[in-house]
């Protein structure tokens, strides 16, 4: 025999919501066996699971379309900061640089190796690190490093900055959204379970497969076992 289960999906749950608020049977008072109670509740409760499911879509598709944008900059970005640390410490070897100045930069007056730069806070961080440092020794009377030059490198890194911090945003609001879908479940799985309880209830005395076809009229989703053969 077919046993019933409640959608897993929000897709799911909405074909099953639209199927019973769809069918006018809910609604006349000769025939109607659902009560108003949870036909009350079912109408609001598909809005705003349809709503934060589209809201949900929306958000994680742009957030997908940033993505593939914030990598190449990442990569530009993390580029020009590692290349201008780099010709840094190769002046601080020649002694075109004191020792002492890499402290102005955030590293050690022992650095042999340029920092991990591979998550975007860290280049955020050294990045900043890199622009300020750079203006202090120069402000100071130091000779600016011009291949790269400090402004080219604070581009890149701006423009990585702003792309990533709408990014940031991005998810945060599709997280907001998945925590709306994640709340209101709950409740329309509670609204079909009273729903389809009803239905069947209505149709039990009716032979196995005029049940089963009724039933499912009504938006009741059956399912067969594996190896069980659909004998309707």
């Amino acid at each position: 025999m077919p046993y019933r289960r409640l959608p897993k999906t929000d897709a799911a749950r909405l074909k099953a919501l639209k199927t019973v608020l769809d069918n006018n049977d809910i609604y006349t008072a000769r025939n109607r066996f659902i009560s108003w109670d949870v036909i009350n509740r079912a109408q609001p409760a598909y809005d705003r699971l349809l709503t934060a499911s589209e809201q949900y879509r929306l958000s994680y598709s742009a957030q997908l379309r940033g993505a593939g944008k914030i990598d190449k900059l990442q990569h530009n970005a993390t580029m020009y900061v590692s290349h201008f640390l780099q010709v840094l410490m190769m002046a601080v070897e020649r002694g075109e640089i004191k020792k002492s100045a890499l402290s102005l930069y955030g590293l050690a007056e022992d650095a042999s190796s340029l920092p991990n730069m591979k998550a975007a806070g860290a280049l955020l961080k050294w990045g900043r690190l890199a622009v300020e440092g750079e203006m202090a020794r120069v402000k100071s009377g130091g000779r600016p490093i011009y291949n790269p030059t400090i402004g080219m490198v604070n581009t890149h890194l701006d423009i990585f900055k702003d792309c990533y911090d709408k990014q940031k945003s991005l998810q945060e609001r599709t997280a907001k959204a998945q925590d709306a879908l994640k709340r209101i479940r709950p409740e329309v799985d509670g609204i079909l379970l009273e729903l389809w309880n009803q239905i069947e209830e209505n149709f039990r005395d009716e032979p196995p497969g005029e049940r089963l076809e009724q039933c499912r009229r009504f938006g009741v989703v059956y399912y067969y076992r594996k190896n069980e053969k659909n004998n309707e």
